[in-house]
């Protein structure tokens, strides 16, 4: 039993994926055999219906009345004996009607066979995604067209002989047209499907040929500003399909650019940058356009979007929009520019709706946007324009894609927050409050995934507990840990409060996550209680301290902080430095040459007495603040009478200062409670006149909220004063580097020309003792 376990667990992790997959392919090639054989079908019943019954053997001697008879009694041989007559045109209707209804059997019977065939799981694959793939090889959820090519695309055709050359040589003996593909084959309908809505059938069949012709002769020319005009006219006139499908191949073209491609050359060359900026912004603004003129989106009033995906017109106008799509993303890998940038992403919105069909398409859209998201580098318009491409994919999908947008969002939101620092830690904040807008659209669906992470995050922490090992603390201890709790407290802060409750009218589903994100935020801030890491201390209390302001949730954050005034660290007298103070927000870990200096120990009182005003002004107004305070108050000050000490206090009159104003705050705050509250004259036991004690004053006008409100103002005037140094700082940088520089390109200059003068002067001399030898040697040719 064990035996054929480890055999089955080899075959799923060696051999699976790829019978799958060639199982995948064999069921196309049967279906499209499938529809082959009833097209043979089709046409071997047209043919007997129209030879007759003796199967065209009978002659037929009367040429005078070829002109009115009907094609089902003519064989081929007497029709072009008649010469090229107009049949009756009722006749011809009849003879229409039997073979339109054949097709549509045909068509009916391919349907249901193709609905058998199709899931409504939702799946995504990991497979990169190229043009040829977009256009012709989609997973099975898409639609299938019997009027579609039967041929393989090329990436296809060569992935198949690489890896079942067997199943490869077979096809190509037995049913060769399934290896055969077409490049341009995705757009081979769209002129059909212009054409029909044009005047009549004669004047189409004559614009269809003139098109053909200008279209052959368009093919490999150079794309030019005239050309592109007369797109633009076209569109703008009459959403022409046409002028459409022009302009997404060279839209395709402009993506590639400079890309070289023997197999597969381009359409259009384009030598002139002004053609490449024009059938860019063509593109990007009334493609989208057109799409919504001939396959209208309709929402619900939820606001799901709905395309009718069953039309003969989406059917032939969805190669386009693939192919549309996987040129801007493309295009988004070779841009730089901020404009340009913004412009191509917010081009993706309009195009969602149509792409919630094509799955495999719609997972790379979404990768692409969330690193644009996700970049350190890109600026703020940018994370801005693709969350709101994120946002709207959110509110018009169905659950399985709203589920692939959040996984993406987080791991984005993880992988971009890995390097912290003052340059980037503006755009991970913006980052962390974007994302956490999403979980508020489904809460139901952001439950589920939110436990999920946070589960991830205990796991973590568990195993550093239990597996104390080869630094597995830093599985925790790093910046996308700190970074993940954070955010998820953001997203409870936000969705958790009572105003939003009030407003929705019901308790928030992600409530119940708040008591296990507390366990797992207190844990990671006492794995490793040491002086090192008190700056990461910092950083999850400030966690804490937004989500219980938020949520009105009581969280015990006060014994955390006297651990650090209790600590070593804080104790003993500080030694002097002449280090610069430690940036606190930007910084988990302090070094080790901060340890047990002035400059560090002053950090850290600072940190403490602003953690501790901030944690008590929330409770400021609470009708058991004067009971809520007196431990800490007690702790304090016992601190205090310890650090006066001569021969053990820490003398840091600085902190000091500090702290005993803290604590006269908090003693006038007591006092002012129990005013009010010897005023009251209901019980204890009173809980709803309990909660409502001093809910409507505010919490500014306390004597512990006037002197936070004051220290917030303080430290806002000192951070902009830091702020401003830091950028002059910079920017002197930059200046003094630019001089360096200049200096060094002007130094390579001067001894270039100086080479080039000793260059020149060696071959002067060489000239001149070449002279010298002809001379000797004419003279000795005389002598």
């Amino acid at each position: 039993m064990v035996k054929n376990v480890k055999q089955t667990k080899k075959f799923e992790k060696k051999h699976l994926k790829g019978v799958l997959e060639r199982r995948k392919v064999v069921q196309k090639i049967k279906q499209k055999e499938q529809i082959k054989q009833k097209k043979q079908a089709k046409k071997s019943q047209d043919d007997a219906f129209i030879k007759g019954p003796d199967g065209g053997k009978k002659p037929v001697h009367v040429k005078k009345n070829l002109g009115t008879a009907a094609a089902g009694e003519m064989t081929v041989d007497d029709f072009f004996q008649g010469g090229f007559e107009i049949l009756d045109k009722k006749t011809k209707d009849a003879s229409g009607k039997l073979g339109k209804r054949k097709r549509d059997e045909e068509e009916s019977d391919a349907e249901k066979e193709q609905s058998a065939d199709e899931g409504s799981d939702v799946d995504f694959s990991d497979d990169d995604i190229s043009h040829d793939e977009v256009s012709d090889d989609e997973e099975d959820d898409e639609v299938v067209d019997d009027t579609a090519p039967t041929g393989m695309t090329k990436d296809a055709m060569a992935s198949l002989a690489e890896k079942d050359p067997e199943f490869y040589k077979f096809l190509k003996e037995n049913d060769p047209e399934a290896l055969e593909f077409d490049e341009n084959a995705e757009f081979s309908e769209i002129d059909e499907l212009s054409g029909s809505e044009g005047e009549g059938e004669e004047p189409k069949k004559k614009k269809q040929k003139k098109d053909t012709k200008a279209a052959d002769d368009e093919n490999g020319s150079e794309l030019t500003q005239k050309m592109i005009a007369k797109w633009k006219a076209q569109i703008e006139e009459t959403k022409s399909l046409r002028a459409a499908r022009q302009v997404v191949i060279a839209f395709r073209c402009a993506a590639h650019l400079n890309e070289d491609d023997d197999e597969k050359p381009q359409r259009y060359t384009i030598n002139n940058p002004d053609a490449f900026n024009d059938i860019l912004f063509l593109a990007l603004k009334h493609i989208p356009e057109v799409l919504a003129h001939h396959v209208p989106v309709k929402e619900s009033a939820s606001g799901r979007a709905y395309v009718n995906t069953d039309t003969k017109k989406f059917r032939i106008l969805s190669q386009l929009v693939k192919n549309y799509a996987a040129s801007i993303i493309h295009l988004l890998g070779t841009l730089s520019d901020e404009p340009t940038l913004k412009l191509t992403i917010s081009a993706l919105e309009p195009l969602l709706p149509y792409l919630l069909s094509f799955r495999k398409l719609l997972k790379v859209l979404i990768k692409t946007v969330v690193a644009f998201w996700s970049q350190s580098a890109s600026t703020e318009a940018t994370r801005i324009t693709a969350f709101l491409v994120a946002r709207r994919l959110m509110v018009i999908s169905d659950k399985g894609v709203r589920e692939t947008v959040l996984k993406a969002v987080y791991q984005g939101l993880v992988q971009g927050c890995r390097l912290t620092n003052v340059n980037t830690v503006a755009g991970i904040n913006i980052m962390k409050n974007s994302a956490a807008e999403l979980w508020g659209l489904d809460q139901t669906l952001g439950y589920t995934t939110a436990f999920g992470f946070i589960r991830q995050l205990a796991i973590h922490l568990r195993n550093s507990i239990v597996n104390n090992k080869n630094n597995a603390f830093r599985n925790v201890y790093n910046w996308q840990y700190v970074h993940s709790l954070d955010f998820w407290s953001c997203v409870l802060a936000e969705h958790c409060s009572p105003l939003k409750e009030a407003e929705a009218g019901k308790e928030s589903q992600l409530k119940l996550l708040i008591y296990p994100l507390v366990q797992v935020t207190l844990g990671a801030m006492r794995l490793i209680p040491t002086a090192l890491y008190f700056p990461l201390r910092f950083q999850l209390l400030r966690s804490l301290l937004r989500l219980s302001r938020a949520t009105d949730t009581y969280i015990p954050l006060a014994s955390i902080l006297l651990e650090v005034l209790n600590s070593a660290e804080m104790k003993k007298p500080p030694k002097s430095s002449t280090l610069k103070p430690l940036d606190f927000a930007t910084a988990y870990k302090a070094p080790k040459s901060y340890l047990r200096t002035r400059v560090y120990q002053d950090g850290l009182g600072e940190q403490v007495i602003e953690l501790l005003a901030e944690y008590f002004v929330l409770w400021s107004r609470n009708i058991a603040f004067p009971e809520f305070s007196l431990p800490v108050v007690v702790a304090l000050k016992r601190w205090l009478k310890d650090s006066r000490k001569k021969s053990s206090g820490n003398n840091n009159g600085k902190i000091g200062t500090q702290l005993a104003l803290l604590v006269q705050k908090i003693e006038s705050n007591a006092k002012f409670i129990e005013d009010k509250r010897n005023r009251v004259e209901f019980a204890p036991n009173n809980r709803t006149q309990v909660e409502a004690f001093l809910r409507d004053f505010e919490w500014e006008k306390t004597p512990l909220g006037a002197f936070v409100v004051g220290q917030r103002k303080l430290r806002a005037e000192k951070r902009k004063m830091m702020e401003e140094a830091r950028k002059e700082d910079e920017k002197r940088r930059r200046e003094e580097e630019e001089e360096e520089r200049l200096g060094k390109q002007a130094e390579d200059e001067e001894d270039s020309e100086e080479e080039e003068e000793e260059d020149h002067d060696d071959l002067a001399e060489d000239d001149d003792e070449e002279e010298d030898d002809e001379e000797e040697e004419e003279e000795e040719d005389d002598e």
